[in-house]
C-alpha cells in the first residue's frame, strides 16, 4: 500500500514494522524529505526525533507505536525532528486505523513548529552533544569499539550504541568514520 493521505498537516503512514508506507506532500514540505526517500524506511530512521533535552524519542522500540498497536490512545508529543535544513520542533500524534478485516495502519500526524538553525554559523547548526556523547566520540576517534567503550565507561553497550546514533544525528553523518572526521574538523575531539 503506497497511498497518499490528504491532510493539511504533515502525515505519514507506517506498518507494524515501523516502515513508512505513505508520505504526503505536507510531510515532504515540512521535512524537506521526498516521499521517494521516505517510503520503505523505518520512521524512526527518518525523523530521528529527540525531546527538548536531546533524549532519544524515535527508535526501534517506539513507545507511541507500541501503545497504538495495543489499541491504547496516544497523546501528541512534542519533539525535534531531523529535516533537510536542520531540526524542526513538531507535535506528533500517533493514530491507529483499523478497517474491517484488514491489517491495521498507523499514522503520524505532525503539526509544524519552528526550524532550528544556528544563525551565527550561516545556517549550519552547532551540534549539541552531551558530555557523555563527547566522551564516546573521543573514544571512537581513538579507534575504540562500542563494547570496549561500554566497559571503560561502565555503561551498557546498548547505551553506547544509542550515544553513537545520537552523535551521528547531531553531526549529520552516516557512519562512525564520517562522524569522527566531522568531529575533528569542528575540533570536538583531540
Amino acid at each position: 500500500m503506497s497511498e497518499t493521505y490528504r491532510s493539511g498537516d504533515a502525515l505519514f503512514g507506517f506498518d507494524d514494522e515501523l516502515r513508512v508506507i505513505s508520505w504526503n506532500d505536507a510531510a515532504e514540505e515540512l521535512t524537506g524529505i521526498p516521499a521517494s526517500e521516505a517510503i520503505g524506511r523505518p520512521c524512526w530512521d527518518i525523523l530521528c526525533g529527540v525531546d527538548h533535552r536531546g533524549g532519544l524519542v524515535c527508535h526501534k522500540g517506539c513507545s507511541g507505536a507500541r501503545l497504538a498497536r495495543q489499541g491504547w490512545p496516544v497523546s501528541a508529543q512534542e519533539m525535534l525532528i531531523k529535516t533537510s535544513g536542520g531540526r524542526r520542533r513538531v507535535m506528533v500524534s500517533t493514530i491507529a486505523v483499523r478497517q474491517d478485516g484488514s491489517e491495521p495502519l498507523y499514522l503520524h500526524v505532525m503539526r509544524d513548529g519552528l526550524e532550528i538553525e544556528d544563525e551565527e554559523s550561516g545556517g549550519v547548526r552547532t551540534p549539541e552533544l552531551t558530555p557523555r556523547q563527547l566522551e564516546v566520540l573521543q573514544a571512537l576517534s581513538e579507534g575504540e569499539q562500542a563494547k570496549a567503550i561500554a566497559r571503560r565507561l561502565g555503561i551498557a553497550e546498548t547505551t553506547v550504541r544509542n550515544h553513537i546514533r545520537m552523535i551521528l544525528i547531531e553531526l549529520g553523518c552516516h557512519s562512525q568514520l564520517e562522524a569522527v572526521a566531522e568531529a575533528r574538523r569542528r575540533r570536538l575531539v583531540t
